[in-house]
């Protein structure tokens, strides 16, 4: 019976293990700019040149606007966007389960030792340190995502004053923006 135990527990440790030693998921790779037609269009927006514009003027009053509304807004979307994929996958501690079984076991071997049975002690131990250590790797996990919704909506406001900006921009010189 003990041996069953102790076997299952290596198990339990050994896949924890493998768990932990895995990464965070590959970054997704941004789509680049030759495909998108358009500062306005990647915003979201729409600008028809009512003055008749050429394309040409379209470019380079799109990135004036860029930058006035960067400046006005003291927000960034190229920059935020790139930090937006780096954070999404910014993973919480991992190994918790298996650090607290470690020392859960050696603290149950040690209380082991003094009842007479170190054996059970350390196995007591270390089913104990791994659901502690659950616990805080829990805990951790939901302070990552409370972080991470926090940031969205931070990024969303950001995002929504960028493009008042931008539209006032554009529509200043003489585009129509919706």
């Amino acid at each position: 019976m003990k041996k069953k135990f102790v076997i299952a527990l290596l198990a339990v440790l050994i896949n924890a293990l493998a768990l932990a030693q895995q990464g965070p998921p590959q970054q997704l790779t941004g789509v680049s700019a030759a495909n998108q037609p358009s500062l306005s269009s990647s915003l979201g927006l729409h600008a028809f040149p009512a003055k008749d514009q050429t394309p040409q003027q379209r470019q380079t009053d799109e990135a004036a606007c860029y930058s006035w509304a960067k400046q006005d807004s003291g927000f960034d979307p190229i920059v935020a966007g790139s930090n937006a994929v780096a954070s999404a996958y910014s993973a919480p501690p991992t190994g918790l389960g298996i650090r607290g079984a470690a020392a859960g076991a050696a603290g149950g071997a040690a209380i082991g030792a003094i009842a007479g049975d170190v054996g059970k002690g350390a196995a007591i131990g270390a089913t104990a340190g791994v659901i502690r250590g659950r616990v805080v790797q829990r805990r951790a996990q939901a302070q990552v995502k409370q972080q991470a919704q926090a940031k969205s909506q931070t990024q969303k406001a950001g995002l929504e004053n960028f493009k008042r900006a931008f539209s006032a921009c554009m529509e200043g010189k003489g585009y129509s923006v919706e």
